[in-house]
């Protein structure tokens, strides 16, 4: 079961698709999104309409981090090839998976789970995540349950 809202927020570090590690922030506010795999359908809707918010995310002060159990050289292709300027963090050992208890299938490959991370803390928790249309929905919430203020 992954983590829930109220529980703290885990210190990770991972590394980016440039080889650079990344801690993300814990204060947030920050959406943490596990995907499937780098490459396919739903995972590059999800990360295009991400992409898409992109502006929208950072003027409401959010950061945003895509993770997968891909390698940094699979995340590094996958950006170049979607155009992704945000973190997509590699997690190939499945420690970010096992630090935010998100499931695993058969193939070791995270399930499709969104966090999203404020003063230390998850502040929500999406599982089975419908790709599209969710960065969209996402930032909508986050609006109207007061994580970001409209005057940010």
């Amino acid at each position: 079961m992954p983590l829930e809202p109220g529980d703290p927020a885990p210190v990770v570090t991972a590394p980016n698709q440039h080889g650079e590690s990344v801690t993300p922030d814990a204060e947030g506010p920050t959406v943490v999104y596990f995907y499937v795999e780098d490459g396919t359908p739903g995972c590059e809707t999800q990360a295009d309409q991400f992409g898409l918010e992109a502006e929208s995310y950072e003027a409401a002060g959010v950061t945003v981090y895509g993770v997968s159990t891909d390698t940094v050289d699979s995340h590094s292709e996958f950006a170049a090839d979607r155009g992704i300027e945000f973190d997509l963090l590699a997690d190939a050992d499945g420690e970010l998976c096992e630090a935010f208890d998100v499931g695993r299938d058969h193939a070791g490959r995270a399930e499709r789970t969104t966090f999203v991370i404020a003063d230390g803390e998850v502040v929500r928790t999406h599982e089975g995540v419908a790709p599209d249309g969710h960065a969209r929905d996402l930032l909508l919430e986050l609006y109207d349950s007061g994580v970001v203020d409209l005057d940010s």
